[in-house]
């Protein structure tokens, strides 16, 4: 047996599980998923009707669904600025020169750690039975409200504990991108007179937009795909105004038995969020190359 032969049996050899995973797992849902989208079935019955584009028109007269699809994109939307906005704030603070930073860093990205399941049954607790307690104590108002029983405090608290949730990984993504620039640039331009907001803007800035774009990448991505912490915070509620397209579809297919329209709903959501996460990586990538 030749070398060459021999690297590719070792290359296969650890190659060829993953692809085989990845195509029973992934790969052969996604195809059923899109054979499902042209047909009529209740996920029961043996009778499946091949309807053709009946459910892609359908979906757009669902008030339902482009209701969950408007709550998404305003959920995506808020929460990538403000966990980015937060993950990078902290991470300025904690890259510099303290002697509790490593132990900051630590209990800000331990929320991760934690599956967002239990997270969202903790804050649900907290929320219901903890902010009373609060409100009693401080006597603020916005405390003795139940954030979960109306429409616009359910949202924010949707935000603040994913927020919460995200920003200490995040926070870990732009250190690593902060700790890659030279301290000796950085001094050359103190000693030239840059203040610390021109620092910020002209250096620091440009040479961690890597970091911004996967960061936003990732931010976007999980956004659109919130599921668990929405299914263990709010359920959808109240009335459905914090339900999200992943939710949405998850109550479509397995709550409704409605598989072949759930499965068309998944479809489009997946060709509008490639669609979104390929502009944003491709405009993000060529700032990188023109700076």
């Amino acid at each position: 047996m030749t070398p060459t032969i021999k690297k590719r049996l070792v290359y296969a050899t650890f190659v060829t599980p993953a692809v085989l995973l990845f195509a029973l797992i992934i790969m052969l849902p996604f195809a059923r998923a899109i054979v499902f989208s042209f047909q009529d079935w209740d996920g029961i019955s043996s009778d499946i009707k091949w309807i053709g584009w009946e459910n892609y028109t359908a979906i757009f007269q669902d008030t339902a669904y482009l209701k969950s699809f408007g709550f998404t994109l305003k959920y995506v939307a808020v929460s990538t600025l403000l966990v980015n906005l937060i993950g990078f704030s902290l991470a300025i603070v904690l890259n510099m020169k303290l002697k509790t930073k490593n132990a900051l860093r630590t209990v800000f990205f331990m929320p991760h750690v934690i599956g967002t399941l239990i997270i969202g049954f903790i804050w649900q607790f907290i929320i219901s039975q903890a902010f009373p307690q609060i409100a009693e104590w401080t006597g603020l108002h916005i405390f003795e409200v139940n954030w979960l029983s109306y429409p616009g405090y359910a949202f924010w608290a949707l935000i603040m504990v994913s927020v919460w949730y995200n920003a200490g990984y995040f926070m870990v993504i732009y250190i690593a991108a902060l700790q890659g620039i030279s301290n000796e640039l950085l001094e050359a331009a103190e000693i030239d007179g840059v203040n610390r907001w021109q620092k910020m803007w002209h250096i620091v800035l440009p040479l961690v937009r890597n970091a911004f774009t996967i960061c936003l990448f990732l931010a976007i991505t999980s956004g659109f795909k919130v599921f668990d912490l929405n299914l263990a915070l709010t359920k959808g509620g109240p009335f459905g105004s914090t339900e999200s397209l992943a939710l949405h579809i998850y109550q479509d297919a397995f709550a409704n038995n409605n598989y072949t329209l759930a499965s068309t709903k998944a479809i489009l959501f997946f060709i509008v969020l490639g669609s979104i996460t390929l502009i944003q990586v491709f405009v993000m990538k060529r700032k990188e190359v023109e700076a």
